[in-house]
């Protein structure tokens, strides 16, 4: 499989909380849990179980960074990672998120790193929207 998104993150689902039209599928990447949430019916299609491994593919442009952890907040993926490379540009930022044995990648503006001063070996929070989240086998 072929995408033009950055991250392509294998992970194994641990649990599925069922609902009416969606339903909440919760992973663990490297000790890391993830929540995507998905149709009922996808995950019917799919076959998903605790225990089935997929893919989570998320665009980098959706990753959210904070340099201190929020507070009550709805997006569902508040993860702790360390900034382990750190590409610059006149435009956009591009930043390699290790969190555990797995990278994230993240997509910021430039004027949005050098606001929050990011830099490589810091640690930040990757704020991501279980929506923007899509699922794959």
């Amino acid at each position: 499989m072929k995408t033009s998104a950055r991250n392509q993150i294998k992970a194994t689902v641990t649990e599925i909380i069922g609902g009416t039209v969606n339903s909440e599928v919760v992973m663990d990447v490297a000790g890391t849990p993830l929540k995507a949430i998905i149709t009922k019916e996808a995950v019917s299609e799919m076959g998903l179980t605790a225990g089935s491994e997929v893919y989570a593919i998320i665009k980098a442009s959706f990753v959210m960074i904070a340099k201190e952890k929020p507070g009550k907040i709805s997006t569902r993926n508040v993860i702790e990672t360390t900034v382990s490379d750190m590409i610059e540009g006149p435009v956009s930022c591009e930043l390699k998120l290790a969190m555990g044995s797995a990278v994230l990648t993240a997509i910021i503006t430039e004027e949005a790193a050098k606001e929050l001063g990011v830099a490589k070996g810091d640690t930040v929070y990757a704020l991501i929207k279980a929506s923007a989240i899509i699922l794959a086998q």
